[in-house]
């Protein structure tokens, strides 16, 4: 039997198109919808905020909010000072780079929900809304809403802590590998102890897990996030036990509970205020932002996951180095594969700066102001059908007055997704001629500097790497320097 080297003449593997827009010699092709080819490439984005929108015009205390991806609506929690502190949501459509919202309503008459934190339950489509319960003590509650176009119906409230001085410092996020939620806190009827525990969704209730304790020492500020490549949950926390230094710690969710790993600290420089913690999906990392030095510096450190512990990178240069006062919110803009942080900075004015990780590292762009005013509680959220950042804020220069506006950081679009790419252009071609491009199985020879028995993957630039980029598109093993045989 004959054995065939190299390209085989009777075999297709060579595809002849129309380019649409130049196509370079030598350089990873995307087919498109109309049947077109294009070199891969980026085209810079540039960085935009939207209108701000009043959703509420009365005087806010402690926003939150959070994107329902199922009806695609951003949801703001809230108490409403002006009306009697009763805990409050509205819901907004984003078109564009505007939000219009529906009418404020209230959740529970007369009540007061602290501490509230809002996470989508991807699973079952519906919200869980986590609180501390002023009028009973304090203790720690949880109800699921079911949205429906600009209202929503609520659950019975279900009490996960019902010691007798209640709940304090409390996070919540989504575990998407066990489908559970997960909640930390300060358990203030024990030693004030970090304290975790595991709920489960089902239809428009919520029931919950033995808690466990991940801390028997005072907890500060807290943070958590899902680890989606470690399908772990990634805690952050002041250890009152150890000079409240920064610390994280893994959790594995199992059935209706959660165990930890060993405890490592990130900042032992002193106390390390209001921390954050969120996922970065492109690095697969997690990003800590935290404050330093008395309250003048606001630095990040980058945390990688391996089995149930965490390891961590440099300290970042701060983005902030005025004294500042604010909770910081981090929320992961897929579409930039950055994380956008909100705070409240200088002359008390809401920023924004964001950070991108490379490697064990992060850097943050100039943080930018929002509004050149007073605004507070800048709650941070992201809208995957419009690739867009939502922030809420209460607005102290508009009498606290309830806002919110779209934002886009700058960054460059490549085409290419996992799937369009389909191999090498074999000639140039201007654009609506017609060109050859080399596709899967066959020799593209007309390359350079490349190392024969190595893999290469197609770059979101159009460059050939020999490590996977976001997203991860194979192109090829080399044969020679020159040599690719193409997998498309």
């Amino acid at each position: 039997m004959l054995r065939v080297i190299g390209n085989d003449q009777n075999l297709s593997r060579q595809e002849h198109a129309i380019a649409s827009g130049t196509l370079p010699n030598g350089k990873p092709v995307i087919v498109n919808a109309d049947g077109t080819v294009s070199v891969v490439a980026e085209t810079p984005v540039s960085e935009n905020k939207g209108t701000e929108v009043t959703f509420d015009s009365s005087s806010l205390g402690d926003v939150n909010a959070v994107y329902d991806e199922t009806n695609n609506k951003l949801v703001v929690v809230y108490h409403d000072t002006d009306g009697g502190n009763q805990a409050t949501y509205v819901v907004g459509t984003v078109s564009g780079t505007s939000i219009s919202f529906g009418s404020p309503t209230v959740i529970e008459s007369g009540i007061q929900y602290n501490n509230k934190q809002l996470v989508y339950h991807a699973a079952s489509g519906k919200l869980v809304l986590v609180y501390r319960d002023t009028s009973q003590s304090g203790r720690g509650e949880a109800r699921v809403g079911t949205v429906s176009g600009t209202s929503i119906s609520w659950g019975t409230a279900t009490v996960f802590e019902s010691g007798s001085s209640g709940v304090t410092n409390l996070a919540a996020a989504y575990d998407a590998s066990t489908e559970k939620v997960v909640i930390i806190y300060r358990d203030d009827s024990t030693s004030n102890y970090g304290t975790a525990i595991v709920g489960t969704v089902s239809g428009t209730s919520i029931s919950f897990g033995t808690k466990v304790v991940f801390l028997s020492a005072t907890v500060g500020s807290t943070g958590i996030t899902y680890d989606a490549s470690a399908q772990k949950m990634v805690v952050c926390y002041h250890d009152g036990g150890n000079s409240y230094y920064g610390t994280a710690i893994v959790g594995t969710v199992s059935g209706t509970s959660i165990s930890f790993g060993s405890a490592a600290v990130f900042y032992s420089g002193g106390t390390a205020s209001e921390i954050a913690v969120a996922y970065d999906a492109n690095s697969q990392k997690n990003l800590f932002v935290y404050r330093i030095s008395s309250g003048t510096q606001g630095v990040g450190i980058v945390g990688t996951v391996s089995g149930t512990s965490i390891l961590f990178g440099s300290q970042s240069s701060a983005f902030i180095t005025v004294d500042h006062d604010a909770q910081y919110y981090l929320s992961y803009h897929a579409a930039a594969k950055k994380v956008v942080v909100a705070f409240r900075g200088a002359s008390n004015y809401p920023y924004i700066t964001v950070g991108t990780i490379s490697g064990t590292s992060v850097t943050f762009t100039t943080p930018t102001a929002i509004q050149n005013a007073s605004g507070e509680n800048t709650p941070i959220t992201y809208d995957p059908d419009t690739e867009q950042s939502l922030i809420a804020f209460r607005d102290a220069a508009n009498s606290n007055y309830g806002s919110a506006l779209t934002y886009v950081p700058a960054y460059n679009e490549s085409n290419i997704t996992s799937e369009n790419y389909i191999g090498i252009a074999r000639s140039g071609a201007a654009s609506g001629a017609g060109a050859i491009i080399d596709t899967q199985g066959a020799i593209a020879d007309n390359l350079s500097g490349l190392t024969a028995g190595q893999s290469y993957y197609v770059q979101t630039d159009g460059t050939l790497g020999t490590t996977a980029d976001s997203p991860s598109v194979f192109a090829g093993t080399a044969v020679s320097a020159t040599e690719l045989i193409v997998k498309g």
